[in-house]
């Protein structure tokens, strides 16, 4: 472990000195994810000049659904962007590389590229935290302390595992970044509260494609909508169960790879 936690550095450090010999596309990077996720609170504003509320929650608990889900897709962004090259590396011919070396294969793609835009989306979040949790009267208590990182944590293991699961197709079907994108844009339903959709996109959200449990109910739990002990547990088997299964598939179609030119 300590020696791929090394690894791993070494190759943010190489990323990161590549990325500043470009720095006006550096900071360029930075600022339009974090005008993308300013648009989003604009365009709920927008809305909010016309209701009060959307189906009992008003603007400010809004807002709190949105910080929390800028923040595990942003970390999901920043630690775990190169999966959305697998296709393309598989098409180019480029991943049997990734065979070659001596280490886990994942590990190696993943190791490979931090995304430094993605703090664009994590200052959104963490700013909008700051900004909501007083005006809602939110009170953080122990308990808080260690579920909201808990229910964070398990966020983003369900982008992650969301994510790699339907990058596998791609050892068949050498290109699945139309599938990827499909699912992965599902979770933006989960900008807004589960329970004004109908009650099947409600059970995809929550059993199928679980974003729910990125954004939804970390903000149920903490405005004392939902119980926080079961919306932990619930979460956290959901992200194991999902991270376990998107892996055995992931090692499958690794299995079964026959490179691109086969």
């Amino acid at each position: 472990m300590k020696k791929h936690f090394r690894i791993y550095f070494k190759f943010i450090a190489q990323h990161l000195k590549a990325m500043m010999e470009y720095r006006a596309d550096f900071f360029i990077g930075i600022l339009s994810f974090f005008f993308i996720q300013i648009s989003g609170i604009l365009f709920l504003s927008l809305i909010f000049q016309h209701i009060t509320d959307l189906n009992g929650w008003n603007f400010e608990e809004l807002i709190l659904i949105y910080a929390l889900f800028q923040l595990p897709r942003g970390i999901d962004h920043l630690l775990t962007d190169n999966i959305w090259l697998i296709p393309r590396y598989i098409v180019l011919g480029q991943f049997d590389k990734y065979l070659t070396k001596p280490l886990n294969v994942l590990y190696s793609i993943i190791s490979e590229r931090f995304q430094i835009e993605a703090f664009g989306e994590l200052i959104v979040g963490v700013s909008l935290l700051i900004y909501v949790v007083p005006i809602l009267g939110i009170e953080f208590t122990f308990i808080d302390i260690l579920y909201v990182p808990l229910l964070i944590l398990s966020g983003t293991i369900i982008y992650t595992s969301i994510k790699l699961f339907t990058a596998t197709f791609s050892f068949w079907a050498k290109n699945s970044n139309a599938l990827m994108v499909a699912f992965y844009d599902i979770a933006e339903f989960t900008k807004q509260p589960i329970t004004i959709y109908p009650k099947g996109l409600q059970f995809l959200l929550k059993y199928i494609v679980p974003f729910a449990f990125t954004s939804y109910y970390p903000s149920a739990y903490l405005l004392g909508k939902v119980d926080g002990t079961t919306v932990v547990i619930q979460a956290v088997i959901t992200s194991v169960i999902f991270a376990f299964l998107s892996y055995q598939f992931w090692a499958f179609g690794l299995r079964k790879y026959e490179s691109a030119g086969s």
